[in-house]
């Protein structure tokens, strides 16, 4: 089941953003990830639309959009492969015409889901927070407007 996030939330979703995030990103410390716990919580989840995945009675993941931009999406970690990502990206673009998210290039594992999920590359720039690589994706379920148009 997919609903909207409550304040209740924070305390899990932050756990599940920072083990998801470190695992997912083995090329950059996990103290990084550790220092940015604060900002999760006091700036982004905040400005955000969040929207958690629950599974037998608890969070399994979550997902927050900023306007077009799919701003997060994660998967507990020991809960991952079973389509809960799947069903959180669903639900993402039936809420949005146009989704544009950044992924780093060295996540290849979700850089793959993302392609298979529909998404297409429209461009790349580095992480001023971490100086690694980041794609650009697009993904539009309006079938006249080319990608690059969020």
């Amino acid at each position: 089941m997919i609903r909207e996030y409550r304040q209740a939330d924070l305390d899990q979703i932050l756990e599940i953003w920072l083990s998801a995030s470190i695992k997912a990103h083995n090329f950059i410390a996990p103290e990084f990830w550790e220092s940015k716990v604060n900002d999760m919580r006091d700036l982004y989840i905040p400005a955000s639309e969040t929207f958690i995945a629950e599974s037998q009675g608890t969070m399994a993941g979550f997902y927050s959009l900023y306007g077009d931009n799919l701003a997060a999406i994660f998967v507990a970690p020991d809960l991952q492969g079973n389509g809960i990502g799947t069903a959180l990206l669903d639900d993402a673009k039936k809420r949005r015409e146009c989704l544009q998210l950044t992924v780093y290039k060295e996540n290849v594992p979700s850089v793959k889901f993302y392609e298979k999920q529909g998404f297409v590359f429209v461009g790349e720039q580095m992480d001023e927070h971490t100086g690694h690589p980041e794609l650009v994706m697009e993904y539009s379920n309006v079938t006249l407007k080319p990608p690059h148009g969020c």
